[in-house]
């Protein structure tokens, strides 16, 4: 653990999205289109001791590495308790 002080942060998210189609139709689609942060930190340590806690930060945020690094999703489906492919139902 780095031992360092910091006597205040605070941290700024913005996420943008957009959503497109139709859900009647079936051609809905959500994307992001970014995330910006801003981190604001108040501390008398040295800028060095301050830019590790940043980088380890970053570095060991599920969030922003799953963004960063795009994760495999694996859906599984049940229906009344039985297994359920709602693509085989496509029109």
């Amino acid at each position: 653990m780095l031992k360092t002080h910091i006597d205040k942060a605070k941290v700024f998210v913005t996420a943008r999205f957009k959503n497109e189609g139709s859900v009647l139709r079936e051609t809905v689609q959500a994307e992001g289109l970014g995330v910006e942060t801003r981190c604001e930190i108040s501390s008398a340590e040295s800028p060095e001791k301050i830019a590790k806690v940043v980088r380890n930060a970053e570095a060991g945020c599920y969030v922003i590495q799953t963004i960063r690094k795009p994760t495999e999703v694996k859906s599984e489906y049940r229906l009344n308790g039985a297994a359920f492919d709602p693509d085989s139902f496509k029109k």
